[in-house]
């Protein structure tokens, strides 16, 4: 079982940034693509970020130029820089490591943009 926790995540004014972080617990954790989801009230989970083990990055096209996913396999993290944040990127953040059939998910980690 892995294990994944999300941190980093707060209160932020409209155009200012936040760090999120996750920390994975498995030894074999460069072979795992990473993701980051997002979730905000009465809507669906969405996928916002990706970074594959070969450090092939995705995003989704509301976030495109303003996040950044990254991972450190020696750290076994993966990370997410947000930039221009905006009140619409409000929402619960989670980490999610999939490989093959294996699927493992964060608690997650609020954030909020607001005035």
């Amino acid at each position: 079982q892995v294990q994944l926790v999300e941190s980093g995540g707060g209160l932020v004014q409209p155009g200012g940034s936040l760090r999120l972080s996750c920390k994975a617990s498995a030894d074999d954790f460069y072979a795992y693509v990473m993701n980051w989801y997002r979730q905000a009230p009465g809507k669906q989970r969405e996928l916002v970020a990706r970074i594959s083990f070969s450090l092939i990055t995705t995003y989704a096209d509301v976030v495109e130029g303003r996040f950044t996913v990254s991972r450190d396999n020696t750290r076994k993290t993966v990370d997410l820089q947000m930039n221009s944040l905006r009140p619409e990127d409000t929402a619960i953040y989670y980490c999610n490591g999939v490989r093959g059939r294996e699927d493992y998910w964060g608690q997650g980690t609020q954030v909020t943009v607001s005035s």
